[in-house]
């Protein structure tokens, strides 16, 4: 009886881990249908058929100018716009993320994504980044989970910057509703940032790989018992999900909301120095948008007479890192590996003014 046991539960196991990779994947496939992949089919076949982009400027949502005084009608306008776009695919990102934490093996991820080098990790995260067409926040929890269960900072930091910089949905909008330049450069220097800039990350944060975590980090939190069933460890890990990333992520979507009319102020059409750029890239790199929404906020400098510069650096950071996003990685990468990360997209920025410039 116990060798029959024995020569069962191999299979057993093998069966079960089938079926959790295969819900995995269910959840991944039908969830991005509904939140991205069927929406975004329509927006494309509009864009083309109009040419011209139907979303308006979050940034001005609630009538909100340049020069306005932080205020909780800002903020809640903002909010209300922002979670509107956005919580179809949140909701997806954090079914995915728990699905994976909960019933996918974790050396799989770590033999899939965790590659020879650093700069092959990142081509693979980047790869993995796009049928996904997150905007930074929504690819966060996927990130965070991607961290927890080994993957390496290469390839989980492409993985968090290829979602919205690699976004071929993004790429075909651009295409069919701005200059061209506009597309060269965010394929050409997002391509180099996810790739060239994540491994750049991963080698500078690779003494922070080795060190101890801290008490507080998102890693040493403890795992789902094995023995429990896949509904209580999709369950557990879903929560945990909820109650680390999600309030301190709307809180600080209401603080960007708030000050919105503020920060505007910092991009001034008559100035066409470097310093306005670096700003731009700055600014961009903290603010949150929904996935293409630098499109109606670039067309809307634009007309303004916005300089080349600051709409190169914009393309790139607006959509790649914010606030937000920063809040809810910071544990799983490291507030170090997080703040150069940050760094690396807002130096980005500064190369996507250039080549902008340019062409």
């Amino acid at each position: 009886m116990t060798s029959q046991t024995a020569t069962q539960t191999p299979a057993g196991s093998r069966w079960a881990t089938a079926a959790g990779v295969g819900v995995t994947v269910v959840v991944f496939v039908a969830g991005l249908t509904w939140a991205k992949w069927v929406p975004y089919v329509g927006k494309a076949f509009d864009a083309a058929r109009t040419l011209q982009w139907s979303g308006s400027d979050i940034l001005r949502v609630g009538d909100v100018q340049p020069g306005d005084a932080p205020s909780w009608r800002a903020a809640t306008t903002f909010f209300d716009a922002y979670v509107g776009a956005i919580w179809p695919a949140l909701l997806v990102a954090l079914s995915v993320s728990a699905c994976v934490q909960a019933l996918v093996p974790h050396s799989w991820l770590r033999r899939l994504l965790n590659r020879r080098t650093l700069l092959s990790s990142a081509m693979t995260g980047g790869a993995a980044s796009m049928p996904s067409m997150m905007c930074a926040c929504c690819a966060a929890p996927v990130a965070v989970t991607l961290r927890r269960n080994g993957v390496n900072h290469a390839a989980a930091v492409a993985y968090w910057l290829g979602n919205p910089l690699l976004n071929p949905a993004v790429l075909v909008f651009l295409a069919l509703v701005a200059p061209w330049q506009w597309t060269v450069t965010r394929a050409l220097v997002g391509a180099a940032t996810v790739i060239a800039g994540a491994a750049l990350v991963a080698r500078l944060a690779r003494q922070r790989d080795a060190a101890a975590p801290t008490a507080v980090d998102l890693a040493q939190l403890p795992e789902p018992a094995e023995e429990r069933g896949a509904a209580t460890r999709f369950g557990v890990a879903l929560l945990r999900l909820c109650v680390v990333l999600i309030p301190e992520y709307l809180a600080v979507v209401l603080l960007i909301g708030a000050g919105r009319g503020w920060l505007l102020t910092l991009i001034d059409p008559s100035q066409r120095h470097l310093l306005v750029i670096v700003v731009s890239a700055v600014l961009g790199t903290l603010m949150v948008i929904p996935t293409a929404g630098e499109i109606p906020i670039l067309h809307g400098l634009a007309l303004l007479g916005v300089s080349s510069g600051v709409l190169g650096a914009l393309l790139i950071t607006l959509p790649a890192v914010s606030l937000p996003g920063i809040a809810m990685v910071a544990r799983s990468f490291g507030w170090r590996t997080t703040l150069t990360t940050a760094a690396v997209v807002m130096a980005a920025g500064v190369v996507g003014a250039a080549v902008l410039t340019v062409l």
